[in-house]
This record gives C-alpha cells, structure tokens and sequence, in this order.
C-alpha cells in the first residue's frame, strides 16, 4: 500500500479542520486523556499527510509510533464505540471485543485505497469471525460534495444498504466523477436501494444533517485533521496505513480484552484458547 503522502487536499483538510473545530459552538469536552490523545491523533495525522523530505517511508514511523503498546491505549476514546444494535452504519457483534471506529469522507483517496484494499481482509479475518466491529463516522472536510455524499449514505443506511453504497462511491474511478445529485442517486440504485424516493428525501433531511454534523464534530473533538483517521479500542491511527498495522493493532487488543475477561472469570475464558489461535 503506498505511504500516506501529502496531496492538495491534504493541506486543505488539515486549514478545514482548524477552522471547523475553533468555530463550533458545541465543542466536544472530554478528560485530560482525551486532550493527550487528540494531541496525538492530530500529530499523526500531520506526518501521515507531511512531505517526506527524508526519502523514507513516513508511514511506516507513524506505523510504529501508533501500535507501540507505550504509545498509550485512551479509555475515554475507546468508550466513544458506540455498540448500537440499530446503528446502520455499522457491522460486526455489538459484543466484539474490538471496535475500530473510522472518521472518513467519500471524496479522500486514501479512504478509498483503505475501503477497496484493506477493510475487506479485516472483515473477513476478524468481522466474520465476531473479532472486530467497525463503526463508521461520516466525517466530511472536503467541501459540499462530501457532505452530500455523507448524508446520502447516511440516507442509505436508512435503508439496510449502507456498506453497499459505500462500497460503490469507493470504487476505483468513481470519487473523480463527482458526487452531484443525479450521481449519487445513480450509487444509491446501484448499491440496491429499493425507495429512491426516500433515499433523496432522507438525504436531503435535518435528520441526515445533524447525523453528519454530530459524527463531524466528534471527529474534530478528539483531533483528527485529515482523513482516513481511525480509533481501534481507544488506540489512534492516522492514514490509510499498511494492513499489517491494523492487524497488528486488532490482535494486540483482542488479545488485551481476552486477558481482561479471563481476570474477571478468576480464570481461563471458555474457548479463550481455540480464539488465540
């Protein structure tokens, strides 16, 4: 997969960010080790997007500095997992004992690599195997069409179809042809969608606005200024980094939570062995 370099809109996500979270009249106040994480979160995703000046790669150090257990796994970040049964942006055992919570907007070319080459093996190694939940957060920082296409699929969502319609608007050559209204309701019947009508009234809805907006500003609040961002179990990671970070970052917290449940149960948890293999 290749290193999260910087590209015009890097830059821009980064201005969006700031000018987004100082100008919020709700901001997000969480603890003390919150505001230490999102001071993290944001220094990754700076050198995930900065010029790598040194010729090497600097997304394998972002790598490294986020999935070091002394990096420092956040409580607080990790209880914004929602684990809503409804949650239609979702999928995976709301009793997973991991949660990757992904901040992304249709219209980020890393988000797509990450949809199209990294999500579907995390799926079928961890999702289908009741391992990993992944919640998503429509966290649009690209202009209008971002927003439209986050409240289309939200809109989808409403309608069983979420992850078809976003497996749609990330498939490859897609982002370029924009996300204008007649082509979003072309995703939507392609992603099977069966009202249409409703499809374009719920996302044209106050509803599917203050979905985005609250995912939005969670986004802003713990510090994420570029996209894709990531939280796995209160550990952040920035860009659309290697498969191995995520793997690695998914089993060092399945393997926290089976120790944790085995310290409850004053012992081994059934089948605990049969999971580690």
């Amino acid at each position: 997969m290749p290193k999260s370099k910087p590209t015009p809109k890097s830059s821009s996500a980064r201005t969006a960010a700031s000018r987004t979270a100082s100008s919020s009249k709700k901001p997000l106040i969480y603890g003390a080790g919150v505001v230490l994480a999102a001071s993290l979160l944001g220094l990754v995703s700076y050198w995930a997007t900065a010029p790598d000046h040194s010729g090497s790669s600097s997304s394998s150090s972002v790598a490294d500095a986020t999935t070091d257990p002394d990096a420092g796994v956040y409580p607080e970040l990790a209880g914004l997992a929602r684990r809503d049964a409804g949650d239609k942006l979702a999928q995976g055992r709301v009793d997973a004992p991991v949660v990757l919570i992904e901040y992304a907007d249709f219209k980020c070319g890393y988000c797509a690599k990450f949809a199209r080459d990294t999500e579907p093996a995390l799926v079928k190694k961890y999702v289908d195997n009741g391992t990993l939940r992944i919640e998503w957060r429509n966290f649009p920082i690209f202009g209008a069409e971002s927003e439209a296409a986050a409240r289309a699929a939200w809109a989808a969502g409403q309608q069983g179809r979420f992850w078809q319609f976003h497996r749609a608007a990330y498939a490859e050559g897609v982002m370029e042809k924009g996300f204008g209204k007649d082509r979003l309701k072309a995703l939507a019947q392609q992603a099977g969608v069966p009202d249409l009508d409703r499809f374009a009234r719920d996302a044209d809805s106050s509803a599917a606005s203050a979905a985005v907006g609250k995912d939005q500003e969670q986004g802003y609040g713990i510090g994420a200024t570029s996209t894709p961002s990531f939280l796995i179990n209160g550990r952040p990671i920035a860009g659309a980094q290697p498969l191995e970070t995520f793997t690695g970052a998914i089993e060092e917290a399945a393997e926290k939570a089976r120790g944790t449940e085995d310290a409850k149960t004053g012992g081994h948890t059934p089948g605990a062995e049969d999971g580690a293999k």
